[in-house]
């Protein structure tokens, strides 16, 4: 099987002859296995098993200073302190008035030039090819009005969040509507809703302000045949059902931490599938080799028992985990 038949077999919950695995890494990890291993031929021993493609952005996005950038929105990062995605620094929208927002034209038509040939390029080398959207909701809503307004405006006026989000949710579905014309497997949306405590905004606000615009998003890529999954840090598995009920066939990250991931796979493993479950903040930077081995060995035997799982850390790999507990991911997925 090549690597996208890996992905497709898990996906619709097929046993396929090798876990499919992903491995990403944090600017700060990657120099730290090259200064380990003394270059990047690391690289060439792993066979990761998806390409996230994503549109050309706007043409806000731009430099503002050497730590400081600008997406599309007009929302500026300051990675002076985090390099890979940096801190936002200004506020698009610091009132509650969005006649002055101006989201990216979604039809611009240089968004997707040479998109079609990216596919090409990344299922010809048997990656499973994935459309994605980072920031696509909770999270661009709070990136242009600020995380503490948001909560507040949630709070006070409802309807001016609803009508944010709406906005929002229509550039999100007017680029998986042209995105799925193209030949790509799966939509990913990006949109970070818990701590590790739990869900940030509570239940009843994730269903009242998120679930019905997701439902319309994740209702886009269904309806073109194409698979659905989503990245989601934190403790939200109280809403695996609701997301089950909307489409979602792939849960990302899958944080150890923060769930039971063999309890995740008993209670929903027929309907939903998982990417990640190997541990960022404890396994990799703290545990041994010999660690690593034993975990993912575990995951790959009762997780990806009948599909239903990619294997992978549970974020990019942070800066503190050991090289040797890197290599040791590394082999163990490549010895299957």
């Amino acid at each position: 099987m090549t690597n996208r038949e890996r992905v497709i077999a898990s996906l619709a919950h097929q046993q396929p002859d090798k876990t499919p695995y992903q491995i990403g890494f944090t600017q700060k990890a990657m120099a730290a296995m090259v200064a380990y291993c003394g270059g990047n031929d690391f690289l060439g021993d792993m066979d990761n098993c998806a390409a996230g493609l994503v549109a050309t952005p706007g043409p806000k996005c731009q430099a503002i200073s050497e730590t400081v950038r600008q997406d599309e929105f007009g929302v500026q990062w300051d990675r002076s302190i985090d390099r890979d995605i940096g801190n936002v620094c200004n506020c698009v929208l610091p009132e509650r008035d969005l006649s002055a927002l101006e989201l990216p034209n979604p039809s611009d038509p240089s968004r997707f030039a040479g998109f079609a040939e990216r596919c090409t390029a990344a299922h010809d080398a048997g990656r499973f090819v994935q459309f994605s959207i980072g920031f696509s909701l909770f999270e661009r809503a709070w990136t242009l009005r600020g995380m503490e307004n948001l909560f507040i405006d949630m709070m006070e006026t409802p309807e001016f969040v609803e009508e944010l989000l709406d906005a929002i949710c229509d550039y999100n579905v007017a680029m998986v509507e042209q995105a799925v014309a193209y030949d790509i497997d799966a939509v990913h949306f990006g949109d970070d809703w818990g701590s590790q405590l739990g869900l940030l905004m509570g239940k009843d606000a994730w269903e009242r302000f998120l679930m019905p615009r997701l439902a319309r998003q994740y209702g886009v890529g269904k309806q073109a045949g194409k698979f659905v999954t989503i990245h989601s840090c934190g403790k939200v598995q109280e809403v695996f059902p609701q997301l089950i009920e909307i489409g979602l066939d792939c849960f990302n990250p899958f944080q150890p931490e923060v769930m039971d991931v063999y309890e995740m796979k008993r209670l929903y493993g027929d309907r939903l599938s998982f990417w990640g479950g190997i541990s960022t903040q404890k396994l990799l930077p703290y545990g041994t080799p010999d660690d690593v081995r034993a975990e993912a060995r575990r995951m790959m035997a009762e997780v990806g028992r009948d599909g239903g799982l990619i294997l992978a850390p549970a974020h990019g790999i942070p800066g503190d985990a050991k090289p040797e507990n890197i290599l040791a991911l590394i082999e163990t997925v490549n010895d299957q």
